[in-house]
């Protein structure tokens, strides 16, 4: 709880989690304004979920490059919900692709995120950092429910986004136990 004479401003509470593959990463809260809900970002490595509470609907599926296919992964979310970048970067297309919005990504690593349907609340040209909001969930989709689709690309080459955002289910072991 945030005492009353706390101004208005990020207050920042950090915790460690073990992820897949024994890699570190960290669970940042952040609270706003004391009238404000907590916003928090499950961080991993250097990147951030999207959505929060990160929930995968459909896994990514390794396909030939002209082979029909799910080339990204679907993640549960609701109309009008906040969609964040996964790292930071530069926004090189923000605008409508097939009836859908979409926002475009580029890393400094040369990686690409792509973030569908989205309301854009970002530009062409914009910078953005890690779990800096890109805009909301909008409609249609592709999915049977509604939900965000996360696309990575290194050039024409598909990525699976997950092997930088899963992190590992915590394992709950009794008292005095290693």
């Amino acid at each position: 709880m945030l005492p009353s004479a706390v101004p208005t401003g990020l207050v920042a509470f950090a915790s460690a989690v073990g992820l897949a593959g024994g890699m570190a990463g960290v669970v940042v809260t952040t609270v706003p304004a004391p009238a404000s809900p907590p916003t928090t970002l499950t961080v991993v490595g250097s990147w951030v979920w999207p959505v929060e509470p990160p929930r995968v609907l459909r896994e990514f599926e390794h396909v030939g490059r002209y082979e029909a296919g799910h080339r990204g992964v679907d993640l549960a979310a609701s109309p009008g919900q906040p969609v964040v970048a996964v790292d930071g970067g530069t926004v090189t297309f923000a605008g409508p692709v097939a009836g859908r919005e979409v926002v475009v990504v580029l890393h400094a690593d040369g990686l690409r995120t792509t973030y569908e349907p989205l309301a854009p609340l970002v530009s062409s040209g914009d910078g953005v950092r890690a779990g800096q909001p890109l805009g909301t969930l909008s409609g249609p989709t592709h999915c049977a429910t509604d939900c965000l689709h996360l696309g990575l690309r290194d050039g024409d080459r598909y990525l699976d986004p997950l092997g930088r955002l899963r992190a590992a289910a915590p394992v709950l072991l009794p008292l005095g136990r290693p």
